[in-house]
């Protein structure tokens, strides 16, 4: 694995320098962060740049801090949208975004709206994570989980996963598929396909270069395990989400 390649995956999942007018995989990978509950990413997102300081936000209403305010709106309807798809209920998705649409709508200024941005997300992340960790008992597969959530850009080896979990590698399988209901390899494809789908919608990537950044084998590999797994070629995908949003990658309101 090209330290190139590394960096091309890394940005894609790490990188959201701006919101609405903005192309679309720097605020969804924002999302998709949230969704898989990658408390590191998300803090880290959260950090580097302020909400209300983000470059590229569409003008909403000309009084700047209710502009700031429909944006969060629009945000927490997003991050709802997105971990109801990894498994959050509708019920907890909506109320937890009622409650931080409520309490933005008492702001009165934008230190605050940020504040309440980062608690969202932040609030999101952990019941996410919590869900993703839902099914699983025991402390070496919900590390063995993290381990792959974080190096998808990389081949992953149960010789790996058993040097970080210090089992050996026989009874690590057979724990992993015991408590998952997923051989490692198939639960590590899974989430690589996953990736894989959010990439397309979200990213004007090709599908060589998804298949690279996420250390398959081939192209044709790639193509292969996505049909198999989704039913449809990734260009069949990347075709049919944009037949049902109608919207562009490149500017969501155009």
């Amino acid at each position: 694995m090209s330290l190139k390649k590394e960096m091309s995956y890394r940005e894609f999942i790490n990188r959201e320098h701006s919101l609405s007018h903005a192309p679309y995989s720097p605020e969804f990978a924002f999302y998709f962060a949230i969704k898989s509950g990658n408390l590191y990413e998300v803090k880290k997102l959260c950090e580097e740049e302020s909400f209300t300081e983000k470059s590229g936000l569409g003008q909403l209403s000309e009084d700047l801090l209710r502009n700031m305010k429909y944006h969060l709106v629009i945000t927490a309807a997003m991050v709802a949208r997105f971990c109801i798809e990894g498994g959050m209920s509708h019920e907890m998705a909506y109320s937890l975004s009622d409650y931080y649409i409520l309490k933005a709508d008492k702001c009165k200024s934008a230190d605050q709206l940020s504040r309440i941005h980062k608690d969202m997300s932040l609030h999101y992340t952990q019941k996410m994570k919590a869900i993703r960790k839902s099914q699983v008992c025991s402390k070496p597969i919900s590390k063995c989980i993290d381990y792959i959530y974080n190096n998808l850009h990389k081949k992953i080896t149960v010789t790996e996963l058993a040097h970080e979990t210090n089992l050996n590698s026989s009874y690590l399988s057979r724990l992993f598929k015991k408590e998952t209901g997923s051989t490692i390899r198939s639960y590590i494809k899974k989430q690589k396909i996953e990736t894989a789908k959010n990439m397309l919608k979200y990213s004007e990537y090709s599908s060589s270069q998804i298949a690279s950044f996420l250390a398959f084998p081939t192209q044709s590999y790639f193509c292969e395990v996505f049909k198999k797994e989704v039913g449809l070629t990734p260009k069949q995908y990347q075709d049919h989400c944009y037949g049902e949003t109608g919207i562009k990658k490149s500017n969501p309101f155009s």
